[in-house]
């Protein structure tokens, strides 16, 4: 039917599952195809794989069409609102460091501490880049340390490629906690058991992504050459993290890992700037020669293809930004105190800023914050959309006395035989639970506002006329005339993929593992990500699903050595800590990094160099929660929900 008044999913419309499954893959396979093999633009193979989404959802899925063009709207609105407006904000207190010449200031004071392009990639790409993920998230890192690093004369693309690795660890703690709020209110598990055990893998990885992102750009010799910077900037990072994520386990009452990322990469740029200046220096500072391959980062054995125009217009980039630095460190005065906190301001006030935010999101838990002239934000239920969508049989949730004292906000006593009770019927049976479709206008606590508010703030404060000002916003318009339509394009296609059940076909077939299902439990949010564009939107679309999964492994005595309530945990949270892996592939982080390095059109270079990484490191978070799942002692590091 082209218009229903409701729909419900179905997992296997096909009455295959195989062909099912690959009906649903479809939508991701062309995107693949048009981005990979065509090179189209991010933004047309977005809008295709979109078109062909909502086609499939319609024709195969069986879902009424006006369903799944609202589906669509909504989730382009998403990526517009607080997506696109946040990565617009952050761009604009780089832009507002770049027109006013703070930035070369900020590249000359991280040059200070080490000209070693190794080094450089750790502070910035790293350490800096987790207090943009905990502050801000959604892109934002990427796009602001891409550019600091291409900068400093790193190759533009290997800028994105190691930015997009850099970018994982802290994923799970961006935009101060996010994606656990998302994964707690989908599963109803506690949010700080859920830090908790995302502090008993994330730190492992931690200490991982420096060595592994500076080996990226460099041999293993060069990268072993500054493994005392590599061990404190992940090593302090790791024991921050640690400790921030399970502090409440050890006082009680003291919840603080929202700030994990924000609180984590303070400490760990301080810990690694102290060890750089007082301690220790690399022998020989290690920088990117100008005839280096500019996507892999080594000289090449043979001359370059003339015919390739993106790898000489790539090392022309780097002559140029090597030229403009040694004019730039020739030009300007020596540096002072004052002029590098001077450099900082705007990244400071944007801080401050977020924090405010921050707080005020935690207000927003009861609903929008009254501010007496308006709302912090406006809850708009998509017509067609919202709760006209039941989910399949399989995603719904059992009835429990437990699950139905958690729906009326007390305990249920049940008295009779049948288990029954008068409100939620027969324990035991699956509940008819509907799709929720809520726009919610956030334009207070979305975390482009703190920018915007910063950039204002610090042009005061730095007293930058109107005509720099309006300079700074032209360039960001035009600089994300592309990306923003391309991010709203992928989320539109997630969504009609959520809403129509394809995703959840996917994911199903991830389930189908049995005793190997914590290892791809991790995949599983890893294909969250990629489709999504963000760790929450993975955590809201599967969540729910690898609860259940986790209840149906341990019901078949997969689990022998957790308990039901602890196989809940370790499962639901691979979600979340395997989905940071596959923030270097989606879309949204892609277009994100190309922005910020100035490498729009190359969007398939810097994904077929990201692919792989992102892959292994999912399999590593994979094997992980499998240990954590089998095998004694790590079986010990998972808690109890309750």
């Amino acid at each position: 039917m082209l218009f229903a008044s409701s729909y419900t999913q179905n997992l296997d419309p096909l009455g295959h599952r195989v062909l099912s499954t690959l009906v649903a893959a479809l939508p991701v396979l062309v995107l693949f195809y048009l981005l990979v093999g065509r090179r189209w633009l991010a933004s047309w193979a977005g809008a295709a794989g979109s078109v062909a989404a909502v086609v499939l959802a319609v024709a195969a899925f069986g879902m009424p069409a006006d369903k799944a063009v609202t589906s669509w709207v909504y989730g382009a609105a998403f990526g517009l609102l607080p997506i696109g407006w946040t990565v617009f904000g952050a761009m604009l207190i780089y832009n507002l460091t770049v027109e006013t010449g703070l930035f070369a200031v900020i590249r000359r004071s991280i040059g200070g501490l080490s000209g070693d392009a190794r080094v450089q990639a750790v502070l910035i790409g790293f350490c800096f880049g987790a207090l943009m993920e905990g502050a801000a998230g959604s892109g934002s890192p990427v796009a602001i340390c891409g550019a600091m690093l291409a900068g400093l004369g790193m190759p533009p693309l290997r800028a994105a490629v190691i930015c997009l690795i850099a970018n994982t660890s802290p994923v799970c703690y961006g935009g101060l906690g996010t994606p656990i709020f998302v994964l707690s209110g989908v599963t109803g598990l506690p949010g700080d058991t859920i830090s908790t055990m995302c502090g008993h893998q994330l730190p492992f990885l931690s200490c991982l992504v420096p060595l592994y992102m500076v080996k990226v750009i460099c041999t293993w010799r060069q990268t072993l050459e500054v493994w005392p910077a590599l061990a404190v900037g992940g090593g302090s990072f790791a024991l921050f993290q640690y400790a921030f994520a399970t502090l409440h386990d050890w006082i009680p009452g003291i919840s603080v890992w929202p700030l994990t990322d924000v609180g984590g990469s303070i400490f760990s740029m301080v810990c690694l700037a102290l060890f750089l200046r007082f301690v220790w220096k690399p022998k020989n500072d290690w920088r990117f020669p100008h005839d280096v391959d500019p996507l892999s980062g080594h000289r090449p054995s043979t001359p370059a293809d003339p015919a390739d125009p993106h790898a000489v217009e790539a090392r022309a980039e780097v002559e140029r930004l090597l030229t403009a630095e040694a004019e730039a460190a020739k030009a300007h005065p020596p540096l002072t105190a004052g002029l590098v906190a001077k450099a900082w301001l705007p990244f400071v006030v944007m801080a401050v800023c977020l924090g405010a935010i921050g707080i005020a999101r935690q207000m927003e838990k009861n609903g929008p914050i009254d501010l007496g002239v308006g709302k912090s934000y406006y809850p708009v239920e998509v017509p067609t959309l919202h709760l006209d969508v039941e989910r399949a049989g399989r995603l719904q949730r059992v009835m429990t006395p437990e699950l139905a004292g958690a729906l009326i906000g007390g305990p249920v006593a049940v008295h009779n035989e049948a288990n029954e009770h008068p409100l939620f019927g027969t324990s035991g049976v699956r509940l008819k639970e509907r799709e929720k479709a809520v726009f919610e206008v956030k334009w207070l606590t979305a975390a482009g506002t703190p920018c915007i508010v910063a950039v204002l703030i610090s042009a005061v404060l730095l007293r930058v006329p109107a005509r720099v000002l309006l300079a700074v916003v032209r360039r960001t318009v035009i600089q994300m005339k592309i990306p923003i339509p391309t991010i709203a394009c992928m989320l539109g296609l997630s969504y009609v993929t959520k809403y129509a059940g394809m995703d959840a076909t996917l994911g199903v077939a991830f389930a189908e593992t049995g005793a190997l299902y914590p290892f791809f439990a991790a995949l599983l949010g890893w294909l969250g990500v990629f489709l999504t564009g963000t760790d929450a939107g993975s955590n809201a679309l599967f969540g729910s699903l690898q609860k259940i999964t986790a209840g149906q492994v341990y019901e078949a005595g997969h689990l022998p050595l957790l308990e039901r309530g602890q196989a809940e945990v370790l499962i639901c949270t691979a979600n979340s800590t395997g989905g940071v892996m596959g923030k270097m592939i989606d879309a949204q982080s892609i277009c994100v990094a190309t922005a910020g390095t100035n490498q729009v059109g190359k969007e398939a270079d810097i994904f077929k160099a990201v692919i792989w990484h992102s892959v292994f490191l999912a399999c590593v978070v994979g094997s992980l929660t499998a240990l954590q799942a089998f095998v004694w002692p790590f079986t010990k590091m998972v808690p109890r929900p309750f």
